[in-house]
């Protein structure tokens, strides 16, 4: 009881719901993880991949398969650590699919270990003492990224926000980042307790092209920013507030180009066309001898 996890889901459904989402068309992908049980919760095709392995896997679904809705899940240690190679790389693809990071600030599955997202000083099994080095910043790190296209920020307190944003993240051409800010009352439940019933500690991003909310949404909120998500600057500046959680659209820019699109070119080729394709390749590393 308590866990994000369990909103987070109806989130997600409730949008594949509202957007008609055929399950057989739909592939939830993660890696290893409380969030990476994800898959076997949504009733449509999923990949519970290995640690860390989230977005390749949800890359190769999407390079092959465009007609697909996919779903990357990820969490703080998943993406931030033993992933954050494929992380990087990812963002720069930009292939059409939706990334949700669930930013517990733990590592919950193995029971409390410290993840590069805890804050500094968080005692821990790895960390008995707190731990000595600052967390990384999952949003103002992605949007430090080489051809970024969508950076969003919610919580999972606020139902209403999060619905808003995964579903403008479903409609974005690329590749949607979705940090999503988590409570784990297992073994981080201080870590949010006076920010989640505190209407001040969030930030709403307000502008026509962010994320909408109906009026009485948005008047939950009593800490408002306009913000453009064309202004990576301002964007970047916002990412690092201290005194609050900023949520909304930080940065958007539907023109970035898409990987999924250049290797969809060849997708229409018969079969017997592709077999004349890869022989013709084979056949220009054929050594031949020159007769004199």
């Amino acid at each position: 009881p308590g866990c994000g996890g369990h909103s987070i889901l109806t989130a997600v459904q409730r949008v594949c719901k509202d957007k008609q989402y055929a399950p057989e068309k739909t592939v939830c992908v993660s890696g290893i993880g409380c969030s990476s049980r994800f898959p076997h919760y949504m009733g449509t095709y999923g990949f519970h991949g290995l640690h860390g392995r989230a977005f390749p896997v949800a890359c190769g679904v999407k390079f092959r398969r465009p007609d697909l809705h996919v779903f990357a899940i990820t969490g703080d240690g998943d993406c931030c650590s033993i992933g954050a190679g494929h992380w990087v790389h990812a963002i720069r693809y930009n292939m059409k699919m939706v990334v949700l990071l669930f930013d517990n600030g733990i590592y919950g599955l193995t029971k409390k270990q410290t993840s590069p997202t805890s804050p500094l000083g968080t005692h821990s099994n790895t960390h008995p003492r707190g731990s000595i080095l600052p967390p990384i910043n999952p949003t103002l790190t992605t949007l430090s990224l080489p051809n970024v296209s969508f950076v969003a920020q919610t919580t999972d307190w606020n139902f209403a926000h999060m619905y808003a944003t995964i579903s403008k993240a479903a409609d974005h051409p690329g590749l949607a980042f979705v940090r999503i800010v988590q409570r784990c009352p297992a073994f981080m439940k201080d870590l949010y307790k006076d920010i989640s019933g505190d209407p001040e500690k969030l930030v709403l991003l307000n502008h026509e092209n962010g994320i909408q909310l109906k009026d009485k949404a948005k008047n939950a909120f009593t800490r408002v920013i306009e913000h453009d998500p064309l202004d990576m600057n301002e964007a970047r500046e916002i990412a690092e507030i201290k005194d609050g959680i900023p949520v909304g659209l930080f940065y958007q820019n539907t023109s970035n180009p898409r990987y999924d699109e250049y290797g969809a070119h060849n997708l229409g080729m018969s079969i017997a066309e592709k077999k004349i394709a890869v022989e013709s390749l084979l056949d220009s590393y054929t050594i031949r001898n020159s007769q004199s």
